[in-house]
């Protein structure tokens, strides 16, 4: 319970600074707020520590999930679910890849029960909730909107693509298949993909 106060409202003063800086650029609008969450003691009470945060009314909408590999349209094209993309942009690069906020949900632009990723290590002096895996996954799958471009941020599948390039891969000696399309007759092509799938 004390660790997810401790990440929302962690994940809150990130959303404060976001709006600070979007606010000010002509077109933005309106900017997602995370809601406070506080922590209250029932020393009579049989589980002494609860939660406490304003009731949400509406169409409760997740705009980002953990694994960051579901299709979520209303992330992807309604205004809200872009901005959180924007924000959750924003903080990566604003902590040089080393913090992501995850799990952003809510109605509208009010949202709750958020969760934050951080290396192994956490980033000075703070661990979040999820695995560092979220940042991997969030880095290769990100598509950057109009929102990013506003507030200048750099698009990560640019970098991403770079750093494939430059490792080396295991499947160097194999046949590009659409090389293979254009330059091997058939019969040549069906040999060499029956030689290939061996290995």
């Amino acid at each position: 319970v004390t660790q997810e106060c401790h990440v929302q409202n962690a994940a809150r003063e990130y959303a404060k600074l976001y709006a600070a800086e979007a606010e000010t650029l002509e077109g933005f609008g309106e900017v997602p707020e995370i809601i406070p969450i506080f922590l209250i003691h029932r020393p009579a009470n049989n589980i002494p520590y609860a939660t406490v945060e304003e009731e949400l009314f509406g169409e409760f909408v997740k705009y980002s999930v953990r694994d960051g590999k579901e299709v979520n349209f209303l992330r992807r094209d309604s205004e809200a679910g872009q901005k959180c993309c924007t924000f959750q942009h924003w903080v990566y690069e604003k902590t040089s890849g080393n913090l992501l906020v995850t799990d952003l949900q809510g109605v509208g632009m009010k949202l709750t029960d958020v969760g934050i990723a951080t290396l192994a290590k956490g980033y000075k002096g703070f661990k979040g909730n999820c695995s560092f895996s979220f940042i991997e996954q969030f880095r290769a799958l990100h598509q950057c909107n109009e929102y990013c471009e506003m507030l200048g941020l750099k698009s990560l599948r640019t970098t991403h693509q770079k750093q494939r390039k430059a490792a080396p891969t295991k499947s160097r000696n194999l046949p590009n298949p659409s090389t293979v399309k254009k330059m091997v007759p058939k019969k040549a092509r069906e040999h060499r993909d029956f030689v290939s799938s061996e290995h």
